[in-house]
Order: C-alpha cells, then structure tokens, then sequence
C-alpha cells in the first residue's frame, strides 16, 4: 500500500495554523472536507471520533510526528490529510518533543487491515530523519505532494 493511494491531494497543508491538539484535528478535518473527502455534515462527528482516540493515548509517536486516526461511518474509504507546523504543537508525545509532522487518517469502520497497514506505512516512511527534515522544509503542498510520491516509490 502506498501513502498516494489514500493521501488526498488537496488536503496538505505547509503552514498549520493550530496551536493545540483539538485545533490540529479540526483543521485537518476541515483540510478533508475542502477536498471533498468527508461531508461536511459528518465534521463533528469525525473530530469527535479522533478526539476519543487521543483520550485513550496519544497518537504522537516521538521525533516530531503525530498520527491521528479514527474510524468512522462518514466514509466508505480510508482518507488521510498531512500538515506541516514549522513551530511545533504539543501533542503529549512519548518523547515530550512537539510535533511538526501531522498525518490524520479516517478509515471506515470495518477497515481494521486497511488502516493498519496505512498507519505502519505512515510510520515507516517517517522513520528516516532526513526525509521529516525535508517534509518540514517544504514551502508548498505541490513540494510535500512531490516529496511524499519520490518517498513513497523509494521505501518499501
């Protein structure tokens, strides 16, 4: 599975303009519905699925990254939104450090193989530092799309 394959192309975003954990989510929904991926209607719905999810352990896995995900009935297919923040958010990461890298994934409820496989692909093309440095450098979401894609063929 590659990250193209559910990342939706207009929903990246260099310059995140949250400063919390509840922003970052929301933002990145918003992020899903300008691209059409979600309905509009299901907004608080999906903010309040991923929400829980944090409350039941972070989704920041260390070294800058975040990874919310939830699953959720308003869609049929998985969807993921990617947001850069050049300052940092607290996201009550394992490592304390704040998180710049933020991959949101919402998946359909009975998706449980899709979106595993979409979470350790995420993680596994996050490993590599010198790609979250370029990811971060980006200055468009043309360049973090490009990026993503050279990355995605790259890495196995």
């Amino acid at each position: 599975m590659k990250i193209t394959e559910f990342l939706c192309k207009e929903a990246l975003i260099n310059d995140l303009k949250a400063t919390t954990k509840a922003e970052v989510i929301q933002e990145m929904v918003e992020l899903l519905i300008d691209a059409g991926a979600i309905e509009k209607k299901y907004k608080n719905k999906v903010i309040e699925v991923l929400i829980a999810r944090e409350a039941l352990g972070s989704t920041a896995i260390g070294q800058g990254i975040a990874i919310p995900h939830g699953k959720s009935d308003s869609t049929d297919k998985l969807v993921a939104a990617l947001a850069i923040s050049k300052k940092g958010i607290n996201f009550d990461s394992l490592d304390g450090e704040p998180a710049h890298i933020f991959f949101l994934l919402v998946a359909p409820i009975d998706s449980a193989g899709p979106h595993l496989k979409a979470l350790a692909r995420v993680s596994r093309l996050l490993k590599d530092k010198f790609f979250r440095e370029s990811l971060k450098n980006t200055k468009t979401p043309k360049e973090m799309l490009e990026l993503i894609s050279r990355e995605d063929v790259r890495v196995n």
